[in-house]
């Protein structure tokens, strides 16, 4: 059945010009802030930005991330994806060129470069973020993703567990809970959740990371703005947890470990979550 104008204009609503910013936490402790901003186009040709700034004592990292995209029938098509990071230890710039014409994807990570076949459905990862919201709007599932990411092609699969409401210092939000699914023993060490609020076009207002159950990322909407009203949305599936064994995050924050230390490492390990 052909879509209603109500229907597509909920589907295209994420693509509406905002800026968004956001506070990045390790457990209590503040680390900077990040903004994603996607300027208006009447071309059709977005250009999609992340940039962030996160410092602890003697470590500090900063990234800035573009992405340049079409939208053609109703899905995103990848054109270039441009990520430098500077800060404490090794900088690095991370270039990719969707070249469909050419069926071939040319990536170069910290000055290797590789050529990878092109695959239709095959994402950069921060336009990616858009697509995903698009297709929470128009309850398209499977959540699966293939990602161009580090010179390899990496997939991810997301689930819609239920509404919640969420209260951050910049409001409250009526949102949908939904995890990042990972293998069983994967999952056992490492568990994100997103809170997407489907009056604000599916705009994450939070994101939680636990590894092996204890420290804990999270990432929470300070401010937000849209160049114009969003359509309402459509009611959404809800697929529910993949078992009754799923972990709550109330349980993971009660098992949290208080754990202040931060290693580079680890630093840098949070800067690239929170960009998936």
């Amino acid at each position: 059945m052909p879509l209603s104008e109500f229907e597509k204009a909920a589907i295209l609503s994420p693509l509406t010009a905002h800026k968004a910013n956001y506070k990045v936490f390790y457990g209590s402790i503040e680390l900077g802030e990040a903004t994603y901003n996607l300027p208006a186009t009447d071309t059709g040709y977005y250009s999609y930005h992340f940039d962030s700034n996160v410092s602890l004592l003697l470590l500090s990292d900063k990234r800035q991330l573009t992405s340049e995209f079409t939208l053609e029938n109703g899905k995103l098509m990848p054109f270039r994806y441009v990520h430098e990071r500077s800060g404490t230890g090794s900088d690095y710039t991370e270039q990719t060129a969707f070249a469909k014409a050419q069926e071939f994807i040319h990536t170069i990570y910290k000055q290797e470069a590789l050529k990878l076949p092109y695959q239709d459905r095959v994402f950069d990862p921060l336009m990616v973020q858009l697509q995903f919201r698009m297709d929470l709007a128009a309850n398209t599932r499977p959540l699966d993703y293939k990602m161009v990411k580090e010179k390899e092609v990496d997939d991810y699969q997301f689930r819609v567990l239920g509404k919640e409401q969420v209260v951050l210092d910049s409001g409250t939000y009526d949102t949908v809970k939904v995890e990042v699914v990972r293998a069983e023993k994967k999952a056992k060490k490492r568990q994100t959740y997103f809170w997407m609020a489907p009056d604000l076009a599916y705009l994450p207002v939070r994101l939680s990371h636990f590894s092996k159950g204890s420290k804990q990322l999270d990432i929470q909407l300070a401010s937000y703005q849209f160049d114009k009203p969003l359509p309402p949305m459509t009611p959404i599936v809800i697929d529910g947890p993949a078992t009754d064994a799923s972990a709550s995050i109330d349980e993971l924050v009660a098992e949290a470990e208080n754990d202040t230390q931060i290693t580079e490492s680890e630093l840098d390990d949070i800067k690239r979550l929170a960009e998936d």
